[in-house]
């Protein structure tokens, strides 16, 4: 009667737990890039350039107008004929092209920000896809620790049916054991770096950083070892160098600003006098111009378009400096790539199967009885070690993989264009 409860409870606890698992959600790769983009910090910045777009509408504003009141040529001795009231208005017009390069210059501000925003997203999107493949080699590494917990099971339980028997020694049993639980140790440390990959993965898509979801291990290896990278491709292609140009084009429409201080500005003044003692009303009606061009006042718009052209210099040479440095990096990268790959492939082909083939000729030895368990134990740990390092290079190519995309921005612009 009790053991019919117990399996009732189990089945009960069972069918609990179904639900549960199933209600994990899964996320490739491709969604979780798409989901980068409700990360705070690119949301600031799609904020800043509607701010810059918003200022720009009020550049063509003029300067509010004047209106002023009082008495106008009293004299301070008492005299009911002397002097008058005045009312008076002045505005002053802003020349209009002024106005507009003012306009441009503001717009231009937005782009500005629009490829920072992109650049971001880069590097936001190159942090959602190292951790994610650090999540997905880690998986791949709990997997093989699992198929070494059966090696050792089995070990055990053979080691233990030979100890009733005197063929085996305790001590060595104990070693197994000891192997076995030192795997319990690997497997949480495992987990936890899960974990924490998980939160920051969550943190970049702006979720419930405790939500548990699980990933796709399909890792595809990108070929990028013969790839070529112009400089005209890089150009186009990373965000950096068109933030780049278009603080050049800034300081254009800088320019422009500066120039068009030559122009002048026109005001109006117009006054209406009540004269005191029955004398007729008089009034004003005057225009203005300003006279920028004058050696006193021409001096700073003049120093001021020199520095633009120095700060053009600047940034020309800065953009040559990243693409330089863009088109090394991308270089050395691929040199690594291909050294990676070739010891991928020397586990794979030939450190593996050897100790593969190690590990069946001990536990052919033991079970004929001319071997011994620990020689058994060293090949198993061996092989482990052996594909936990083959993981490693694979976690190593996945990283170089993803500084590739990030230096050449192949992803984010294809995702961009997609978005259009």
């Amino acid at each position: 009667m009790k053991t019919k409860f117990q399996i009732i409870a189990m089945l009960f606890a069972w069918f609990i737990y179904l639900p549960a698992k199933a209600q994990v959600q899964r996320l490739p790769l491709d969604s979780v890039v798409a989901r980068v983009a409700d990360n705070p910090a690119l949301q600031a910045l799609v904020a800043k350039a509607s701010a810059q777009d918003a200022y720009a509408t009020g550049a063509k504003s003029l300067d509010a107008p004047k209106i002023s009141a009082g008495q106008y040529q009293v004299p301070y001795q008492f005299s009911p004929n002397g002097g008058s009231f005045m009312i008076q208005a002045e505005q002053m017009f802003t020349n209009p092209a002024k106005l507009k390069a003012k306009e441009n210059y503001m717009k231009g501000a937005s782009k500005i920000t629009e490829a920072d925003k992109d650049y971001l997203k880069n590097q936001l999107v190159a942090q959602a896809k190292q951790y994610y493949y650090e999540r997905v080699v880690l998986e791949k590494k709990l997997t093989l620790l699992q198929h070494s917990q059966s090696l050792l099971e089995y070990m055990l339980k053979d080691a233990n049916i030979r100890l009733t028997y005197g063929k085996e020694k305790l001590n060595n049993i104990y070693k197994a054991k000891a192997d076995l639980y030192e795997l319990d140790n690997t497997r949480d440390q495992l987990n936890n770096e899960i974990s924490q990959k998980n939160i920051m993965l969550n943190t970049l898509m702006n979720r419930d950083k405790q939500a548990v979801f699980s990933v796709d291990t399909t890792v595809v290896l990108n070929n990028y070892d013969s790839a070529l990278t112009d400089t005209a491709t890089l150009a186009n292609a990373r965000s950096d160098i068109k933030s780049i140009n278009r603080n050049i084009e800034l300081q254009a429409l800088n320019a422009k600003v500066e120039y068009s201080k030559r122009k002048p500005d026109f005001g109006i003044q117009a006054a209406h006098m009540i004269s005191y003692g029955g004398y007729a009303n008089q009034y004003i009606l005057m225009a203005s111009v300003t006279i920028p061009i004058v050696p006193w006042a021409s001096k700073e718009y003049k120093a001021n378009l020199k520095g633009i052209r120095y700060e053009v210099e600047e940034l020309q040479q800065r953009k040559m400096d990243v693409l330089n440095q863009a088109q090394g990096q991308l270089a050395s990268i691929k040199v690594d790539m291909t050294n990676k790959k070739k010891q991928i492939g020397n586990y794979q082909q030939n450190i593996i199967p050897a100790l593969q083939n190690s590990y069946k000729t001990a536990l052919l030895a033991y079970d004929q009885n001319t071997g011994d368990l620990p020689s058994v134990l060293l090949v198993i740990k061996d092989l482990q070690t052996s594909r936990m390092n083959a993981l490693d290079r694979l976690q190593e190519l996945l990283t170089l993989q993803v500084a590739y995309e990030r230096e050449n921005e192949t992803t984010v612009s294809a995702l961009n264009n997609q978005n259009k």
